[in-house]
């Protein structure tokens, strides 16, 4: 199934997506540099259809203790509307320590400044949906 990944912010979100086999998840270029959330919603949704998608999963901003502050409020609202405008199941996932990740990984590639804010946000969603499908790897028919 291919599925796209949102890891949404104030200033830029960031999206990828997955071959149909679940393997594979690419950052898209360029990131989403919008404000208002219908207008990343809009976005979101054409690059979900673009794309052939079949599912959107949206990081959640988790505090390290698992609670939820302002930014899991957005995003979920962000989830809501794409559930809405989009007609494709939307999963909520877990997104901590996913900037962390995604920027150990343009640090290795020695990817630094303007090119590395960038794409920063679709890396992060890469790892996102990665996390994601190790987790429907051995969660067979649960979504």
């Amino acid at each position: 199934m291919k599925i796209l990944a949102v890891d949404y912010g104030d200033s830029r979100t960031g999206l990828a997506v997955c071959d149909p086999g679940e393997v594979l998840a690419t950052p898209l270029k360029p990131q989403i540099e919008e404000k208002a959330m219908a207008k990343v919603a809009a976005r979101v949704c054409e690059a979900a259809k673009e794309h052939r998608a079949e599912m959107i999963v949206v990081g959640l901003p988790r505090n390290m203790d698992g609670t939820e502050g302002v930014r899991a409020k957005k995003s979920r609202k962000l989830g809501e509307l794409l559930t809405d405008m989009s007609g494709l199941p939307v999963r909520m996932w877990d997104e901590r320590q996913t900037t962390i990740t995604a920027a150990g990984f343009l640090s290795e590639s020695g990817t630094f400044g303007k090119k590395r804010k960038a794409i920063l946000d679709a890396v992060s969603a890469s790892v996102i949906l990665e996390n994601y499908l190790a987790w429907r790897k051995h969660h067979p028919g649960e979504v």
